[in-house]
């Protein structure tokens, strides 16, 4: 039976003398990590360098501080202290409490103006997402001059809401307007478009799907392109169609881009103006009146700015509560999606 090897052990007083040695060192780390510490804030606060920096720094920001203060925050407070009295911002403002809001309440324009931005956001929010998902998914294909069509569908969102207006005014003119020549060719008579109360905001909602949809399709596409192409192998290989695929794969894979556009161009929605002062100008018989349109009306028009600050907070308020619960609604999602799917028959 061969030996088993000698194990090799270390004298009593050699593994003294290095657990020894170790235990200076450690000590030795130790105080010297105590010295710095005891000696950094003294050199912080000392420090020239870092005083300069701190200067430097806040002369960096100063200019974006006082751009926010003057434009936004003493802007708001201000108007908000303006909602509460009757200003016609020329002569002094006197306290009416809560009496513009009241007014307000019993106002048949500003309830009409109220019904037309619903009516215009009704309208103009799930047609511009759906169609900008529609051209998304046929645009997110490899087909020829596709970055054209791409760059075409685009280009009306870059061009600005005035310079739409006056294009759009031109075109359906019901006199001398392209619109209603090219009608009359097709045999059908002249339309009024924007001087006919019950057409001016259906053709409003027609301009701003021509400009507002390109957004949409980006926004989708940038999404489509996005979605994991291993879920979509997996779905077509447990035999989902084309349209099971958009239902089961895509629009849960984009819930959060939709989120975003939902949010997006409601408040875009709500905020309508420049359109509306351009073409219409509230009109006809008040069927376009919107209600950031009434606000600058009774503002800058009617030179009633308390009343005008108040609808302004009604606004603001609406606003308010379309994020708050859109963000509701998405969190409720998120955790649906989070929570632990059971298989039947598990833990049986």
């Amino acid at each position: 039976m061969p030996r088993l090897p000698t194990p090799l052990t270390l004298p009593a007083g050699d593994a003294r003398g290095d657990g020894q040695q170790n235990h200076g060192q450690d000590r030795d780390r130790a105080d010297h990590a105590a010295d710095a510490g005891e000696r950094e804030p003294g050199l912080r606060r000392r420090s020239p360098l870092r005083r300069g920096e701190t200067a430097t720094a806040w002369a960096f920001i100063t200019p974006a501080v006082l751009i926010i203060l003057g434009l936004s925050v003493i802007p708001v407070a201000w108007s908000v202290l303006l909602s509460f009295q009757a200003s016609d911002l020329v002569t002094p403002s006197r306290w009416v409490g809560l009496d513009n809001y009241r007014a307000l309440s019993q106002d048949p324009n500003f309830s009409q103006a109220v019904r037309n931005t619903l009516l215009y956001t009704v309208l103009y929010v799930p047609l511009s997402i759906g169609i900008g998902l529609a051209l998304a998914l046929a645009l997110n294909r490899r087909i020829r001059l596709v970055g054209l069509y791409r760059t075409l569908i685009f280009v009306p969102f870059v061009v600005s809401a005035t310079a739409q207006g006056v294009l759009f005014s031109f075109i359906l003119d019901p006199e001398f307007g392209a619109a209603n020549s090219v009608l009359n060719t097709l045999g059908i008579s002249p339309q009024g478009f924007l001087t006919d109360p019950g057409q001016a905001l259906l053709v409003l909602v027609a301009i701003s799907l021509w400009s507002g949809t390109g957004f949409c399709v980006v926004v989708c596409l940038a999404a489509l392109q996005d979605v994991q192409p291993s879920l979509i192998e997996a779905a077509r290989l447990d035999g989902a169609g084309r349209w099971q695929l958009l239902r089961h794969v895509t629009l849960p894979a984009m819930t959060p881009v939709s989120v975003f556009l939902l949010v997006w161009q409601t408040i875009n929605a709500l905020q309508v103006f420049d359109l509306v002062y351009v073409t219409t100008k509230g009109g006809p018989l008040g069927s376009t009146t919107v209600i950031v349109y009434f606000i600058w009306e009774q503002a800058f028009k009617n030179f009633t700015a308390g009343y005008g600050a108040a609808a302004a907070y009604v606004l603001a308020v609406a606003l308010g509560l379309v994020t708050v619960g859109l963000r509701l609604v998405r969190g409720r999602e998120q955790r649906r999606s989070a929570r632990p799917v059971r298989l039947e028959g598990a833990g049986k």
